[in-house]
């Protein structure tokens, strides 16, 4: 087999490269330039680390001997991910860029630069697994849970799954991290990305603004029951469950700690509440994909997880029309946010998963 193998300069997909290649597979390097620094907001005569992961992915490459290579999909990054970013804190939504990476430019650009190489398949670092069962492509968790990343692979389709190769599925990042070491990679001791890559700083709210055509306005602090608290800076700022950030003045005006329940764009206000108010039992999605290709057609009784690294919990999902579905959990949830992605699980495998569009009691 010959693959594409994304290297972020990062020590996964170094790692995944090696083991291609040590099981006798043929593999091209290649890094996707995915941002200029004005997108992030970064001073152009800055040294982006996006480029500095670039020089890391071609030591290895070079250090295992095969061709590396580096895409400039800036553009596209910008107006897949970045931009749907903006647009959906600007909405009162609070979007998962990754997802959108992996659906618009890491399994759909990358695969036609694959095409291009003559490559029979891609191969990314990701801590997932793939499995042929039963006629279909399965999904499945990474075996090393601490670091799985099924959550934000949902959006796979059979074909896709036909032609991607997760190498670190079956292993743990220790593991990785040894052979990294014993290979004499560059990025052996690297540490995990823990941000938003176009967010070097944390400072979402300002790539928001840098994005957005409007000036994110300030507005009203409410309660549940509609009394006005204080001033918020922009419903940018905020997101469901968030306690931290909401302003010294609000303090003495409600009793107990309050937190974010609701971002309402249409009348510019963000909702307050006690935690008891973050609580439901129910969640309408949208744009559901069902990765095995077949829309089920009854109940179907799962674990979802509604939050990267939560733990799934137990609920009813019933499919509905145009890429709809209906979820309603066991036990109340603490902050399912409208943007993220509810994900399906039945055991280790992936069902599917879609986002998170409205919320009931």
């Amino acid at each position: 087999m010959k693959y594409l193998v994304a290297m972020s300069g990062g020590v996964d997909s170094s790692v995944a490269a090696r083991l291609l290649l040590e099981a006798g597979n043929d593999c091209i390097g290649c890094t996707m330039k995915l941002f200029d620094n004005p997108d992030a907001g970064v001073p152009q005569t800055h040294t982006c680390c996006s480029l500095e992961d670039v020089e890391d992915a071609r030591a290895v490459a070079r250090r295992l001997g095969i061709p590396h290579y580096v895409f400039n999909f800036s553009p596209d990054f910008r107006r897949q991910v970045i931009e749907r970013f903006a647009d959906s804190y600007m909405r009162g939504i609070t979007p998962n860029p990754c997802i959108d990476c992996n659906r618009y430019i890491k399994f759909d650009k990358l695969f036609t630069r694959a095409a291009i190489l003559g490559c029979d398949a891609v191969a990314t670092g990701h801590y997932a697994r793939i499995r042929y069962e039963g006629g279909k492509y399965q999904l499945l968790r990474g075996a090393d849970v601490t670091k799985d990343q099924s959550y934000v692979l949902y959006m796979l389709t059979q074909n896709q799954l036909a032609h991607i190769s997760f190498p670190l599925g079956e292993l743990r990042k220790s593991e990785v991290r040894a052979i990294a070491v014993e290979e004499g990679f560059v990025n052996a001791g690297k540490p995990d990305s823990q941000d938003i890559c176009f967010v070097p700083d944390g400072d979402y709210a300002r790539v928001v603004q840098l994005h957005s055509a409007t000036a994110a306005e300030p507005g009203n602090f409410i309660t549940t029951d509609g009394r006005v608290i204080g001033r918020h800076r922009g419903i940018i700022h905020y997101t469901i469950g968030q306690h931290r950030g909401l302003g010294a003045e609000l303090a003495g005006r409600a009793p107990g700690k309050l937190f974010v329940c609701a971002v309402c764009p249409e009348n510019n206000t963000v909702v307050l509440g006690s935690e008891a108010d973050l609580y439901v039992r129910q969640a309408d999605i949208c744009d559901v994909n069902w990765i095995s290709g077949e829309i089920p057609q009854g109940r179907v009784r799962c674990q979802v997880r509604t939050r990267y690294r939560q733990p799934e919990q137990w609920a009813v999902v019933t499919p509905g029309s145009n890429g709809k579905a209906h979820i309603v959990f066991d036990a109340p949830q603490r902050a399912v946010t409208p943007g993220q992605a509810a994900v399906m699980y039945d055991g280790d495998v992936v069902l599917g998963g879609g986002t998170v569009v409205r919320l009931d009691n």
